[in-house]
């Protein structure tokens, strides 16, 4: 197919907005490209939030919850197998629905973020982190027998 003979697009169609082919008008929608601030954005769906201020506050909560989930998906026993007897055929199919689970919801955070709205891309950050601090870092950790940590080695004193 030869490209060098496709016509460039007419200024026309690209001061108004829309695209007339066979008639039919077709409005194009603006994605941004940079970061920006503003209510009025879409986040993976069409049309959603809006333009609603409530909406977008419900958008902002969301994401955090879905960054949120994805830490705690993470960081649960659940994912690394120490439930029980992680050598089960059972044990390795609930790992393998909860890493997938897990990794759908992180692909949703991203298509989120890639809307370029800051706030979208804040409280995604703010997501991961408090979950990260909660259920990854030693800060809140349970010390447990199988995972015990020490932040200074254990004394060997034979005195």
């Amino acid at each position: 197919m030869d490209h060098d003979h496709i016509p460039p697009p007419s200024s026309s169609m690209m001061n108004n907005g829309s695209m007339n082919e066979g008639g039919g008008n077709q409005e194009m929608m603006m994605m941004h490209m940079t970061f920006y601030w503003g209510k009025n954005t879409e986040v993976l769906f069409s049309g959603w939030p809006g333009t609603s201020s409530n909406m977008y506050a419900l958008c902002l909560i969301f994401v955090f919850f879905l960054a949120f989930l994805t830490q705690w998906l993470a960081h649960s026993s659940f994912l690394r197998g120490t439930t029980g007897d992680s050598a089960n055929a059972a044990s390795g199919l609930i790992q393998t629905v909860v890493y997938t689970l897990r990794t759908g919801i992180a692909y949703l955070v991203m298509l989120a973020v890639m809307s370029f709205n800051a706030g979208v891309f804040i409280a995604a950050l703010v997501g991961y982190a408090i979950g990260f601090m909660l259920f990854g870092s030693r800060t809140f950790r349970k010390t447990s027998g199988d995972r015990e940590t020490y932040e200074i080695p254990p004394s060997v004193c034979t005195c």
